[in-house]
This record gives structure tokens, sequence and C-alpha cells, in this order.
């Protein structure tokens, strides 16, 4: 009997002692986002398939086993700028009107002879977002941005971090700045007063890497969101630790190498690029360490860890370079950066935190544009009023069962089975939906190339097919594709997303596009107040839209250009043009998507100055 007492005494004891802990446990969680610059699905050892990378990763492998990795993770976009504006403002690429990198330019051919072009894209995330920071603010959270941000014409133009929610920016490249005179040259020393000095694992000192350890230094006494947005492992290629490169060098089993200019093996064989993924795996990892070093001054007796949150994820698929300079390969993914093919947008994608169970492989597919909802859960934070988001809350797929895919909800409460790319630039000029195990890719040139693809990544008990995407079912599934197809243009159109133009004037093998010859014609413009308009002619093909760009800076190193729709009527296109444009153009688009600019902008080549392309439009007198 006293036994029995004595044991329910300290079966009571325990339970209060952890009813104590859990009342004392800070209701806010810390949120830490690691953004990785190009970094490719097979860079991390953890995601090793088919065969090992050379890469040496341990502590992002550490993490993976420490939470949730998803296999099928993806990046809102196959660039940087598009993702990381998808990702901070919580919506698609195509919705916000920014889908490349830099933007704010009118829409042209790089040479008059390409068929197709770009359509009009936003040089930056307009101010009016309320971005994740934004939203924390609102509850308490003292929110840092460390690195690269991007998310404006260029990188230091407005809006700032500091513009879009943050109390706490550093963008310091540290180690990844260039070496001087190339890249066999300028290592890292032990030298006190050498900036890159190396630590005592043999690290070059990395600024960006400080900075975060620096941020959560100043921010550990508060609740507080972190978006560390390495600059590695983008271009220049190099690293300023000579032991790495030597050392990769005899691992991969190529000479060290005496061109500093080139790397021309293919696969994942550079050695440059294996020092940097290393390089990478250990600022982060020092992060990490910190993390589980430090007490919690918000939780005494804890360590910062077990009360935060850590996102780990790439903002494009890895960048493979072309046959003179091989970066790395995404192999049995094809393609890689700016490119919507699985190689381009599939990405490393671990999660860990409180409540979520460790050592989880998922297949759940899974995307950048989440983050946003699953950090207003964890946080309890109230979506902001009027916001639209465009990702799904992942926090309950990962405390309840991250392999569960019915866990994933669309707003309307159905399981989200499908995933949206729309990439209408570059080379690529496609857009892709994955249905299920099935994915489609409509090329938008499709006077040179096949209209649709369709491929079957995965079967219906969710085992590999072809993530290759090499066999081209579209002629063998006519009805799926078409149907499928219907399905990307209607939310496509759903978000106002904008398509490529056809060039009139392209003239390949000589033979022109077909109905370039019925394209319509301005016949005269001029401004009556603050209205702008133009008359124009059909000659055959029917206008479908209008828009007037116009740019406030024109002349400027930094010409930004924005969009406003115009009004058709009786011949005329309209629109009323902000006091401050310096310089406007018309763009008129007929039923076969030609594209007709008034004044003709001609093409990028024939601009000596590189953006500045007032010369050719319309002063605003």
């Amino acid at each position: 009997m006293i036994k029995l007492f004595s044991l329910l005494i300290y079966i009571v004891g325990l339970l209060l002692c952890q009813v104590m802990v859990a009342a004392d446990k800070p209701e806010k969680p810390n949120v830490i986002l690691i953004l990785v610059d190009d970094l490719g699905w097979q860079d991390v050892g953890t995601y090793d398939i088919d065969e090992p990378s050379p890469y040496e990763t341990p502590y992002l492998d550490q993490l993976a086993r420490e939470g949730v990795q998803f296999w099928q993770g993806y990046s809102p976009a196959p660039t940087c700028s598009p993702s990381r504006g998808a990702i901070i403002a919580g919506k698609h690429p195509a919705r916000l009107q920014r889908t490349h990198v830099v933007g704010g330019a009118p829409p042209m051919v790089n040479h008059i002879n390409h068929p197709i072009m770009s359509p009009w894209y936003s040089g930056r995330l307009p101010i009016s977002e309320v971005t994740i920071p934004e939203a924390l603010k609102a509850n308490g959270y003292y929110t840092g941005h460390i690195g690269k941000w991007h998310i404006a014409i260029n990188h230091k133009a407005y809006p700032q971090p500091l513009d879009h929610g943050f109390d706490y920016t550093r963008s310091e490249r540290g180690a990844t700045k260039p070496q001087n005179p190339h890249r066999l040259t300028d290592f890292a020393t032990t030298d006190a007063n050498d900036p890159y000095r190396l630590d005592e694992n043999g690290f070059p000192f990395h600024q960006n890497s400080q900075d975060a350890l620096d941020f959560l230094k100043v921010a550990k006494d508060k609740p507080f969101f972190l978006y560390y947005a390495t600059w590695l492992v983008h271009t220049p290629i190099h690293t300023r630790s000579e032991a790495l490169l030597r050392k990769y060098c005899e691992k991969i089993g190529v000479p060290y190498p005496e061109d500093p200019k080139a790397w021309t093996t293919p696969g994942q064989t550079n050695p440059y690029y294996a020092a940097m993924v290393e390089m990478l795996d250990y600022y982060v990892g020092q992060v990490f360490t910190y993390l589980k070093e430090t007490d919690d001054p918000r939780w005494p007796g804890h360590k910062l860890i077990e009360n935060t949150y850590i996102i780990f994820t790439s903002d494009n698929g890895g960048m493979e370079g072309g046959r003179k300079a091989v970066y790395t390969d995404n192999y049995p993914l094809d393609k890689g950066k700016i490119s919507a093919k699985e190689g381009g947008i599939r990405v490393p994608f671990i999660i860990k935190g409180p409540g979520i169970p460790a050592n989880i492989q998922s297949d759940v597919m899974v995307n950048g544009m989440d983050f946003y909802p699953t950090i207003l859960s964890w946080t309890g934070t109230p979506k902001p009023a009027g916001h639209h988001l465009d990702g799904a809350d992942l926090s309950t797929l990962l405390t309840t069962d991250p392999r569960d895919a019915q866990l994933v909800k669309e707003p309307t409460g159905e399981a989200r089975n499908s995933m949206m790319h729309h990439f209408p630039n570059s080379a690529a000029m496609h857009s892709t939906l994955r249905i299920g195990g099935y994915k489609l890719i409509r090329n938008f040139d499709y006077h040179h190339r096949e209209p649709l693809e369709l491929y079957q990544l995965y079967n219906d008990a969710g085992e590999r097919v072809d993530i290759e995407e090499m066999n081209n079912l579209a002629t063998k599934m006519p009805e799926k594709a078409a149907e499928m197809n219907q399905l990307l243009q209607e939310r496509l159109e759903s978000m106002d997303a904008s398509f490529p133009y056809f060039n009139p004037k392209s003239r390949v093998s000589n033979k022109p596009l077909p109905n370039s010859d019925k394209v319509i014609m301005v016949t005269e413009s001029g401004k009556t107040g603050d209205q702008v308009w133009a008359r124009y002619q059909e000659r055959g093909n029917k206008l479908k839209q209008a828009d007037v760009l116009y740019t406030s800076n024109g002349g400027e190193r930094y010409e930004e250009w924005f969009r406003i729709k115009a009004q058709i009527k009786d011949g005329k296109v309209m629109a009323e043009l902000p006091e401050e444009a310096t310089h406007y153009i018309f763009n008129l688009v007929d039923e076969y998507q030609f594209l007709v600019s008034y004044p003709d902008m001609g093409s990028e080549k024939d601009y000596t100055q590189k953006g500045i392309f007032s010369i050719k439009a319309l002063k605003n007198q």
C-alpha cells in the first residue's frame, strides 16, 4: 500500500511538473526560414537518389533526421526573384506579375528575328503586399533579414527589407565575393588581418553567416522571425578555401585546376562547386549549433532550439551551367534553373520544430508558398485582412502525419493534389500543371515546339515512373493532355497571368509566322490632359488587349517600367497617364498574340546603353 501511494505521489508530481513546464513555454515560437540560392535537389547528401553525390552536407543531413524531409518539395518559380517574392508575400508569381528576374522593362525580343518575347513583368514586389514579417510584427515579433534580397529591380533599389516589414537587415556577401585576380588566387589564410581568415575548422570567415548569428544574439529574448537568405551557392563559382578545393579534386578524382576560367567536366564533378556546398552546410550548421547550445531567455531551463521552427529550402533548382561552365547536375531530374521541368523547380525542402516528428521522409507535394500560412498557424498570427494566399497551411500535416497528403487542404476544404508553375520567360517559355502523378507542360512557342508535353512522374501507388520527363505521353493520351491544359488555362486566367507575345517581324528560315502580315497598325497618337491615346487600324487580326507602359525615371541607369491597362473604344486605345511619368509607349496585342508597340521599340540589340529604353519612347510633355 505504501509503495502504491508513493507511486501515485510520483505520478502526480510528474504530471504537475509537465503542466508547469507546458505553462511556462512561451506561446509564440521562433521561426527561421533559410532560403539558399540555386541549390539543387541532388546537391544535399540526404537527397541522394540513384547515385551518391560527392558533396558533403553533414549538418543538413542531420537536420533532415531531426525533422521532415520532403522529396517532392517545389520552389514557386525556376528563378530567384519571383520565388523570393512569392514566398515572402504568399502569392503565386503569376498573380504577382513577377515571373522572372529583374523585370520592369518593356516587352521586346532579344533579336529582331526571335519569334517570341516575354510579357511585361514587374521589377519589384509592391509595397502594398503584406509580407510575412509585416504580419508577424503586428503579432509582437522581432523580424530580421540576412543576405540576399533581390525583390526589387536591383539589389539596392526600393523597396528594401525595412520597407517590407523587417526590423533588422544585413546583406554583406562575405566569402562569396569574387577572388582577385581570379579563383585560383586570394585564398583565405590564418592571418589575423585576413578578412576571410580561416577558423579552427579551416573554413573562411563568412560575414553573411556571422550576421545571422548576430541577429540571433540580439533577438533571442523576444519571439523572432529570421529570414536567412544566404548568398551561397550562386555564381561566381569559387571557394576561398584552398584545402576544400584540393579535398574535392581528390575525392572526385579530377586534377587540381590550372585554368581558372572554365570547368567543362560534366556531372557533379566541379570541385569549386563541391566546396561551396560544404561551406553552405558548415555556415547554416553554425546557426543550428547556436540554437542547440544557447539557453532560451524566455523559457528558463530550455534551449532556443526547443521552441524554434526551422525551414530549409532553395529558391530554385540547381544551376547546371553550360558546356563551357558546368556547375552541377540535377540528374535524374531534367534541366535546371530557368526551366520549369523538374530540375528547375524541385528543391531540398526540410522542416523541423516543436511537435514535428523526427526522421520522417514524405512524398507529399509542398511548395515555398506554403510557408506563409504555415507560419501564421505556428505563431497564432491572424491572416492579414483581405490578403490572398496561394499556399496551403502545412501545420496539421507536419504534426499529425507528414506522409498523409489528405491533410494538405485547398481553400475549398478538398485535399490538394496539384501544383502549377508559370514561366513565360527566357528560353523556356512554358507553364506547367501537375495533378497527382501526371505533369503537363504547355509550350507557348507552339510554332517551333510541341505545344503540349505530358509526363507520368509517378503511378497511382506513388512509385517512381518518369521523374526524368523523358517519355512524352501527349500524343498517346490526348484527352488527358487537353483536360489538364484546360485546367491550366483556367488557373492562369484566375490569376490574371500574363502570356508571351509573338513577334510579327520574325523570319525564321525566311518564313514569317502565320497571320503576321495582318497585324494591327497604329496610325496616330496624342495626349489630352492626363489621357494618352492612340488610333489603330485592324488589317485582318482583331485587337484583343491594349496596355500603356510608362517609366518615371527615363534616361536613368535603372529605368523601371510599369503597366496600366488601356481602354479600347471606337478604334482608339486610351489610358490615364500618371503625373510622374517621363516616357510611355503603347502595346497592342491581337487575337493571335502578336505584339505591336508604338513607337516601335525594336529589339534589345538596338540599345547601346543597357536598360535605357526611353530613347525610343514617347515623352510625357
